[in-house]
């Protein structure tokens, strides 16, 4: 039936009537061009207005819902709806793609916008977090993503006078952002008092910072930065929609319908109202407008476009319309006349013109119209209503001839019948009523035979039946008029239809999927005459079919444009238009029908309609007709390359199994073996499943791949160097245009792509991340600039690439089928082919993704599979390889002409200077002229051209060629069968490399003295390799069956083979000729083995689980060994020939003596001392070492002992090779292992004198030869091995310091939690009890006007503070003194020639002069820093950068001279940044993160862009720094290791610290690392031992380079001296700074003077001639060089939190106190410590004395101190309390101290009773502990914060509770610290539910209040502040909780304490002018 293929004709959108007004604004533009572009459904429109003509864009897939205009006016860019919504930019005068973007966004683009130049694009996303992205579009590459909002974004838009400044807008908010390296920060817009906060809707920018917006309630606000400064009220009366800038100034549009255009200052030009003009209505409404020159566009609501004239503007011109809101569904055609009528929810009935492309007539009815119908004679037009009712007009003039309403529910279909006499109505109700025309529409009849609603009716020619469809599917048959239904079927069959518009019927089968039962096409129309078929469907599909089409599932067109439901189609009257109609995008397509005839010229006059992916994709499985797939190819298409294990997946497996073994780990391990493996050789080559994978390198070395080895070649040396750094089979190999790189691609979960140097083997790039399961084929660029790259995943994803960047530049989806190939264009980088089953396609890269069209056949042929594809001699033609064994040529995307080439398939084609070369199944090379016009020369691979001194042996004539090459005058061809064979250009043909066949190989034999071993395969062949120098296959021999086992008998005379058939034979050894052979078993035969000595017996082990033992001299079976349940895998003998030992498949191991076979039981003690010939066991505790922590999911599949037993070789299903040292005891055994194998090795042998390991894979088919390098051997070369999977159990040494680095857990300032353990209701949520005043009834403010009372009293003394106050303004910050050395490392370095020196504390960076003291600070970031470093480069001097912590945290680059913020990177590490380092050329950054994975990532930092992430280790990474002479190689240092690290494009790739070269080695934990000449590496221990690295190997330790850990390193690049730093007792000779030689070999110490018992450093950095050290105790020394002189630059407190704060009353001093034991005083003034105490314990607080002569300090213990502050003598102390005392306060007038403690108390001291200090009273029944107390100016009251958000006062001295409101508002205080009282409510923030305020303090004015909160932040508030959320200044900087604050005298200062980060910051106040 010829359903079996698609129709050959084709629809060709012509028109599209509408506009998209509805939930879209500002998406209608004049182009450059003056047309006009807009978008409809899922279609971009650009319409000349000049032309009457439409072109259209159709590159989307959904609905679009934005656009943006480019600067430049001729690119576009629209954003769709969808699960995965991407940006097409294109060009609207080609209408072609430019660029795609995916892969951002999720739901949908709401808007997009260009910037300036043009360069960038931004868009926002329709998900929940309405995130922005930031692109650059013409690479198609992200660069900065952000969230956008909680709520809807409007508009967006870039700041056109500011570079990368942009602002956005939406529900309730304005956002004002700035984009810098890869961050985009937002700052919300302010209302403040100017304007009610309110939805903005649409905004333009203009200069001097001016933002215009336009509000939802119709007013313009106008803001300048981020304030609101005015707003134009009543712009409009309603919403302001659109709003668009031009020359001339701006124009905005709103709900009201009004138009109005403001000059460039905001000025009103003109008012244009649309309602009052002819074409307008009430209700109309502008939803987009554009002003260009004297032009307007207005788009409006109701899917109207109108053009204004300014100069005419009362009269402007409708140029498109289309149905408004509400779902379209009913369409009709005129029967005589190219019209069609709609109909729509919208209530009205439309009458378009299909030859002018216009509305012609329109009326407005009362109800929704659902359908409609034209009579033949197209005089009547019915309409069917949503109630139920139906009404017929005259279509001359629309005028009502009958209204009848008999139905309650929907009118879904009706139809007039042929004869004109008959109006048949279906209802929802599912009935059909017959009316009578001409009876005025008088009911006849009545079809009841439905049981759902009326879907589709259709008349039979002469009018005598209808058939109609309903909802479930029935088809239904009546006779009219009277509507009696037919259920005879044969009354039916000679029917003729007059119509076909029914979705079931045979005539229709074919429509519906083959398999699927849903209801989901929602029309139909047959055209008879072209025989097709047209539908649509709920998908916005529309499918072009031949009719009638019978069988389900037929071959198809299909047309995308609408968006989701198609609700109606029909062809015009004389079937040249189709028309069809869009339910929910109330649009109208009219498709030019083009029939077959015309097909041709079509399309070469209309090139746009080639684009084969977004005009007619041909149905998916277009043809079924194509013969039947070349065998050898249906096996490639079956390969599946999935795992069950990926290697990537073994490092968490392990994890995860380690878990649960926690326990079970016993006894010290073995280490791993002295000795070592090399690769020395592989036999085989990779040709069963790939092609086009084998090459000449530059210098005529052969390249190529086989499991996980890429090989290259020597063939005059006849040697091997291999490319080990895949981890799973190589499935492709592509090679650079230079000959000297070749890109492999392997199996994988995330597969990886590596491009390699042939010579140096080290690998350039690694590129993953974009494929899954495999890479099956790459290919190089002309240039050698980019690569592509296909997957096997479902999709074929193909990925264009810049390789040395490692960057992915496009992606697409290739095709559901297998893509064998793909080849870039040698002309146009950006266009390649892809090639496969049943398909070629054509590809030109669009930004961030990729078109492809379909190769378009013709009459010429048909789709068939394609193996191979080259360009030829231009860019337009390209040659294909058929599976039939022709070569298509291909001009553009059309088939030109095909050539019999081979028999059987074209596997492989390759392009020379002057034509081509093909390959082929059939075994030939076939060279061609340069247009495939001639065949010049074949070469047939036979035996009988071998040439004569050819080693190795052709397995078969004519073998199917699968790769071919041309280069140094050969031909070089790789075969099937795993030959790769050299023929020269005269005939002769050369064997280089052989391995087996397809098939799984199993059995090996090494010989018994003689460098050589036999192998036997699936592949039916035993052969015989030669181990020596001349590596090559001896013999072969074809088997009758495959073999899994073969031995040699011990004189290697004889060789056993078992076979897959139960049998086996005995060969000769030299002739392979049978000497005899048996056939006893049925199963697998799995080993098989001579007895030791003579060689006496046989035994041969089976599938069956038996072994029979054969005696060999009489040829007989003398014993069966029984017992095993299960098959046999292993056998030994024992050195007597007396017993065997065999391991079965269920994990047993038996025994069983010889000949008889009896079965023997025997301890495993007594197994150790038995002596075995040969030991190939997997099982026993000898070996119990060798299974892996994951064995669950790996077997181990073979071993073998060498002969002096010390060492045992594995082999494994993960492809690993391992060797332990022998016995393995214990589980878990060390091991060195060794990739090369892909997935199983299934067996390994050592040869007879151990010299070398012979491998076996068994699905990769090679045959690996590995060299033993003992232990002596060693140094000479670095081995390739890994070491073990587990780390070493020894602990890697202990140290407190580095214990607390390691577990601190660090608290992200917002997340913070109360310091103090208060509790109770927070102050503002506190009901308030009335006053005294309410109480009694009196209102306030009712007193009399002169009040008899006193004048209130002031709430604070004000002291010393001039007659006028001035309140204070700001603070800025002045001083900090502190330093985070704690737990930070590497944080201090010097600047300009060490002038300033770096550093930072808390959350600040700061800048310290060390001549001068004074400090200047970078403020932005918004939580803790954790580290610092500077780039080196002179091109990037003062650059400094600065990580820190946070739940997603950002790294800040910025200018330590003027503070200027050059780059944030927002980076993925989750917790925060632990190190920082920049690169040699100071372009690079690495950061390392706090997440459990420790990721590593590398960024471009200028660009912002992140070129490289990984998981760095699983235990914590200290320190990571580059390599200063480099910008690939970094090092990281940390807990129990140290990793050498490289960057290859993309990729990060790793290795391990070897320890294992040194004896008695261990991994420690590694805290710092420094760098020497020649690939030296050093690295400071936890021990302070220094290890010193070459490369990656240990070569020698410096032992006790400190006493203690080696915390900093530092490398001088001037003269390469090392600075390190570590902890240490000071002592004569050493010192806890050691400067030393390049090499690490002699140092000289420097004595730190700090007075500390043990000196620890944490940072070191050298200048001239000077060491700046940074310490654990929080001061920063510079210690001169040659006098050693220690100079203290910075002091600060040790360990926090700082609780006691007080400053001097009359002097800029002030002292604190912390947990450190300390209290020190600081001298504002000269910026620095003056002295410090230590006290021996924590201290808690602090105070002076009025006149400053005494201090008193209150401890943890609950002790007090008073000192005299001239002496710092103790005048008096006491310990009262056992508890922490909380405050301590002297009284005003000097007599009392009061003492606040833990223990809920006050105690009152009388001072002037001497220094015996016994308590004279104390305050009863506070509830909680003390905060802070303060006394009254009178020394009368006490005032004290408790710690359950209370407030008490009491009497001094008695210490009795004042209760009366009215006394304690009358107090005056002297001062006030209190952070509770209604006087300071309004500090309690709305964010307390976790966090508190902890501190206050009012100014000496009286009329300031400061306060320090959990949150780290400082605030400033009028005092005093009762209302609730006072307003207020933040000051951020310290990390979470300040813990104290207070003023200075004179209000001069405010210093804040901080808990967290032990600093004090002093903040200058800056007062209000008078």
């Amino acid at each position: 039936m010829a359903a079996r293929s698609a129709p050959n004709c084709h629809l060709r959108l012509e028109w599209v009537y509408g506009y998209r007004g509805h939930q879209c604004r500002n998406n209608l533009y004049y182009t450059a061009a003056k047309e006009i572009v807009y978008f409809v459904a899922g279609v971009g429109v650009v319409y000349s207005p000049r032309e009457h003509r439409q072109k259209f864009y159709r590159g989307h897939s959904d609905d679009i819902i934005s656009l943006a205009l480019h600067p430049e006016r001729v690119l576009v860019a629209t954003g769709q709806v969808g699960k995965e919504p991407y940006i097409c930019v294109w060009d609207s005068y080609t209408v072609q793609t430019i660029s795609i973007l995916k892969d951002a966004h999720t739901h949908g683009i709401a808007c997009l916008a260009f910037d300036l130049d043009g360069q960038r694009l931004v868009s926002v996303g329709l998900d929940s977090k309405n995130a922005v992205c930031v692109w650059d579009w013409k690479r198609g590459k992200m660069l900065s993503m952000a969230p956008g909002h909680t709520d809807r974004i409007f508009d967006i838009s870039w700041d056109l006078y500011q570079p990368n400044k942009l602002v956005s807008c939406g529900v309730k908010h304005i956002k004002f952002w700035s984009l810098c390296g890869n961050a985009l920060t937002p700052k919300r817009g302010v209302f403040g008092k100017t304007g009610d906060l309110q939805t903005i809707l649409c905004l333009a920018c203009a200069r001097d910072e001016l933002t215009y917006s336009g509000a939802l309630n119709g007013d313009i606000y106008v803001w300048k930065g981020i304030n609101l400064i005015k707003t134009i009220q009543g712009a409009h009366t309603a919403g302001i929609f659109s709003m668009n800038a031009c020359e001339e100034g701006f124009a905005t549009g709103g709900r009201d319908g009004c138009i109005r255009l403001w000059d460039l200052t905001f000025k009103p030009i003109t008012v244009i109202d649309l309602r009052e003009t002819d074409q307008g209505y009430k209700g109309l409404s502008v939803r987009s407008v554009c002003w260009r020159g004297d032009h307007i566009l207005v788009g409006t609501q109701d899917s109207e476009i109108f053009e204004i004239v300014v100069h005419e503007r009362n009269k402007p011109f409708l140029i498109m319309q289309g149905h408004c809101e509400g779902e379209l569904w009913a369409l009709a055609v005129h029967p005589t006349k190219p019209l069609a009528v709609t109909g729509s929810d919208d209530r009205s009935v439309r009458i378009w013109s299909l030859i002018d492309h216009a509305l012609i007539a329109r009326c407005n009815m009362e109800e929704p119209i659902r359908c409609a119908a034209v009579n033949v004679d197209g005089i009547h037009l019915a309409l069917g209503m949503k109630d139920g009712s139906f009404t017929v007009l005259r279509v001359r003039d629309m005028t009502e001839v009958v209204h009848i309403k008999d139905r309650k529910e929907a009118i879904h279909e009706l139809k007039y019948s042929p004869d004109g006499t008959y109006l048949a109505v279906g209802c929802n109700d599912s009935s059909v009523d017959i009316y009578g025309v001409a009876q005025r529409y008088k009911k006849f009849g009545e079809c009841v035979g439905s049981l759902s609603f009326i879907t589709h009716l259709d008349w039979s020619s002469d009018s005598r039946y209808l058939q109609t469809n309903d909802g479930n599917g029935k088809r239904l048959f009546y006779r009219m008029p009277g509507g009696k239904e037919v259920t005879n079927k044969e009354e039916i069959k000679g029917v003729h239809w007059a119509s076909w518009t029914c979705v079931s019927g045979l005539e229709v089968n074919g429509i519906w999927p083959k398999y699927s039962d849903i209801n989901d096409i929602n029309s139909v129309d047959g055209n008879y005459i072209g025989q097709v078929l047209v539908t649509a469907d709920d998908y916005g599909i529309i499918k072009l079919f031949r009719y009638p089409c019978l069988r389900k599932g037929a071959k198809f067109k299909k047309y995308i444009g609408h968006s989701a439901h198609v609700t109606n189609i029909r062809w015009s009257h004389d079937y040249q238009w189709v028309i069809s109609i869009g339910g929910a995008d109330h649009s109208v397509f009219q498709w030019k029908f083009i029939p077959e005839r015309k097909l041709k010229d079509a399309l070469h006059i209309a090139p746009q309609e080639s684009l084969a992916d977004s005009n007619s994709d041909e149905s998916d499985s277009d043809l079924s007709d194509v013969p039947e797939l070349d065998s050898e190819i249906e096996q490639e298409t079956q390969l599946t390359y999935r795992r069950q294990v990926y290697k990537e997946d073994l490092p968490q497996l392990k994890e995860q199994y380690k878990e649960r073994q926690k326990g079970s780990t016993s006894k010290r391990r073995e280490r791993a073996p002295g000795n070592s493996l090399r690769l020395h050789f592989v036999h085989g080559y990779r040709g069963y499943d790939c092609r086009s994978n084998l090459f000449y390198t530059q210098i005529g070395e052969i390249v190529y791949h086989v499991a996980a080895v890429g090989v290259i070649y020597n063939r005059q040396q006849n040697t091997q160097r291999f490319y080990l750094g895949h981890d799973d089979d190589i499935l492709c190999l592509a090679l650079h245009p230079l000959k000297d790189y070749v890109a492999t691609g392997q199996v994988g979960r995330d597969p990886s792509i590596h491009i390699w140097d042939t010579e140096t083997i080290k690998p350039l790039s690694v590129l993953k991340g974009c494929h899954q399961y495999g890479v099956c084929a790459v290919d190089f660029s002309a240039d050698g600039k980019r690569l592509a790259s296909v997957g096997i995943d479902d999709s074929h994803t193909i990925v264009l690439w810049d390789w040395k960047k490692g960057e992915k530049l496009s992606v697409a989806r290739g095709s559901k089928d297998k893509i064998f190939v793909v080849k870039m264009n040698p002309y146009v980088p950006d266009k390649l082919i892809t090639a496969g089953i049943k398909h070629v396609k054509f590809w030109r890269r669009a930004g961030g993704g990729l078109i492809g069209r379909k190769g378009y056949v013709g009459t010429l042929g048909k789709n068939d599979t394609m193996m191979c594809a080259v360009y030829g001699w231009t860019e337009e033609m390209a040659f294909s390889g058929t599976s039939t064994g022709d070569v298509c040529i291909w001009r553009d995307v059309f088939l030109v002409k095909t050539v019999k080439a081979h028999d059987g398939p074209v596997f492989s084609m390759h392009a020379l200077e002057k034509g081509f070369v093909t390959g082929g199944k059939d075994g030939v090379v076939a060279l061609w002229d340069d247009s495939f016009e001639r065949c010049l020369k074949t070469y047939a691979i036979k035996r009988a051209a071998l040439a004569p001194g050819s080693k190795g042996l052709l397995l078969e004539d004519n073998p199917s060629i699968r790769a071919i090459s041309l280069g140094h005058g050969h031909i070089l061809v790789g075969t099937k069968n795993g030959e790769i064979l050299e023929v020269d250009k005269s005939g002769p043909i050369t064997l280089l490399v052989q391995g087996h066949m397809e098939g799984e190989v199993w059995g090996l034999a090494t010989h018994p003295y003689l460098p050589i071993c036999a192998t036997v395969s699936d592949d039916k062949t035993l052969r015989i390799w030669d181990l020596s120098p001349s590596h090559c296959m001896l013999a072969v021999r074809k088997l009758k069956k495959g073999g899994r086992c073969c031995c040699f008998s011990p004189d290697g005379k004889a060789l056993a083979v078992g076979l897959n058939d139960g049998s086996f034979l005995m060969a000769n050894a030299d002739t392979l000729e049978d000497l005899v052979s048996f056939h006893h078993r049925k199963d697998i035969i799995s080993d098989i083995r001579f007895s030791p000595g003579s060689g006496k017996y046989l035994a041969v082990a089976s599938h069956d689980s038996f072994i029979d033992i054969y005696n060999v001299m009489s040829s007989k079976r003398v014993g069966i060994c029984k017992g095993a349940t299960s098959y046999i895998t292993h056998v030994d003998w024992d050195i007597r020939g007396k017993l065997l030992q065999v391991n079965t498949g269920a994990k047993e191991q038996l025994f069983f003596e010889a000949p008889r076979g009896k079965k023997q039981t025997i301890p495993s003690v007594e197994v150790e001392k038995i002596c075995w010939a040969s030991w190939t066991s997997v099982l026993g505790l000898c070996c119990e070492g060798i299974w892996p922590v994951i064995g669950e999911v790996t077997d181990i599949t073979a071993s073998c002992l060498t002969s002096d037993k010390m060492v045992l070789a594995t082999g494994d299903d993960l492809g690993f090779v391992k060797l332990f040292r022998y016995p393995a005891k214990g589980k878990f055994g060390k091991f060195k292992r060794y990739v090369a194998h892909s997935t199983h090795v299934t067996n390994v042998r050592w040869t007879y004198d151990d010299s070398m390991l012979v491998t076996l894979g068994g699905a990769d088919m090679s045959l690996m030869v590995w060299t033993n390098e003992m232990e002596g051997y060693r140094e000479k070369r670095p081995c390739d091995s890994e070491e073990s999977d587990t780390d070493s159990e020894e602990d890697g040494g202990y140290d407190s310091d580095v214990t607390r680095e390691n577990e601190i857990s660090y608290t992200i300032r917002a997340l913070s939690t109360n310091i103090r353990p208060m509790f109770g209701v927070k102050p503002h949520l506190q009901q308030k009890e009335p006053s005294v005043d309410e109480r009694q009834g009196v209102v306030r403010g009712s007193r009399p006007p002169v009040s008899r009372a006193p004048p209130r009293p002031e709430k604070l003394q004000t002291n010393n503070v001039g007659k006028k106050k001035r309140p204070i303004e700001d603070l800025v910050l002045e001083l900090v003194f502190g330093y985070r050395g704690r737990d930070c490392r590497n944080n201090v370095h010097y600047l300009n020639d060490g002038d300033d020196i770096i550093y930072h504390t808390a959350s600040i960076g700061i800048l310290h002069n060390v001549a001068t003291g004074t400090q200047s600070f970078y403020q932005e970031h918004n939580d803790d820093i954790l580290c610092l470093t500077v780039n080196q480069h002179p091109k990037f001097i003062n650059v400094v950068a600065t990580g820190q912590v946070a739940t997603a945290p950002s790294i800040h680059i910025w200018d330590a001279m003027n503070k200027q913020t050059l780059s944030i990177l927002r980076c993925y590490h989750s917790k925060g940044v632990c190190s920082v380092s920049f690169s040699a050329t100071g372009k690079l950054l690495l950061s390392v993160g706090l997440d459990p994975e420790h990721t590593i990532t590398i960024w471009r930092w200028q660009e912002g862009a992140k070129i490289a992430s990984r998981a760095g280790h699983n235990r914590r990474i200290f320190v990571a720094e580059f390599r200063p002479d480099s910008d690939s190689q970094f090092v990281s240092v940390g807990v129990k290791h140290v990793k050498f690290w490289t960057l290859a494009g993309r990729a990060l790739l790793s290795k391990k610290g070897l320890v294992s070269t040194l004896e008695d080695a261990r991994m420690q934990t590694m805290l710092a690392v420094a760098f020497g000449a020649n690939n030296l590496t050093f690295t400071g221990t936890i021990s302070g031992d220094v290890c010193v690295w070459k490369d990656h190997i240990l070569c020698r330790t410096v032992a006790r380079a400190h006493n203690g850990p080696v915390f900093a390193m530092f490398t001088t690049l001037r003269d390469g001296l090392i600075v390190t730093g570590g902890k240490e007792r000071p002592s004569r000779e050493g010192g806890a700074v050691k400067l030393w030689d390049q090499e690490l070999r002699r140092c000289r110490a420097f004595r730190l003077d700090t007075g500390q018992a043990t000196d620890c450093v944490r940072s070191v950095c050298r200048g001239k001639g000077k060491i700046l050290v940074g310490t654990r105790s929080a001061e920063i020394i510079e210690v001169g060089e040659k006098n050693a002189a220690c100079n203290i630059l910075v002091n600060g407190h040790v360990d926090g939190p700082i609780w006691g704060l007080v400053t001097h009353p009359s002097r800029d001093f002030f002292l604190s106190a912390a947990e450190d034991g300390t209290v020190r005083l600081w001298d504002i003034a000269d910026k620095k410590m003056l002295n410090k105490v230590n006290l021996g314990h924590a201290a808690r607080t602090v105070c002076y004395s009025p006149e400053g002569d005494m201090v008193a300090i209150g401890m943890k213990n609950g002790e007090f101190i008073i000192l005299l502050v001239s002496s710092l003598k103790i005048w008096g102390k006491k310990r009262d309390r056992r508890c922490s005392i909380h405050d301590i306060r002297f009284s005003p007038d000097s007599r009392f101290l009061a003492v606040g403690s833990s223990e809920n108390s006050v105690d009152f001291y009388d001072l002037t009773l001497g220094p015996t200090l016994n308590r004279i009273s104390y305050c009863r029944d506070i509830p909680s502990f003390v905060i802070q107390m303060d006394f009254s100016a009178d020394s009368r009251y006490l005032q004290v914060s408790t710690g359950c958000y209370k407030r008490h006062v009491y009497e001094v001295p008695s210490g009795k509770p004042v209760l009366d409101q009215a006394t304690m508002d009358r107090i005056t205080w002297a001062t006030w610290t209190s952070i509770l009282g209604d006087e300071v409510l309004g500090i309690w923030s709305r964010h307390a539910e976790k966090a508190n305020v902890n501190c206050a303090c009012v100014s000496h004015s009286g009329i300031s209040l400061v306060t320090g909160d959990d949150f780290g932040m400082v605030k400033l508030f009028d005092f005093p502040c009762p209302e609730k959320f006072a307003k207020h200044k933040r000051f951020l900087g310290h990390s979470p909780h300040v813990t104290n604050i207070r003023f200075t005298s004179g209000d001069r200062h405010v210093v804040s304490a901080g808990g967290d980060d032990c600093s004090l910051f002093v903040w200058k106040c800056v007062h209000m002018p008078h």
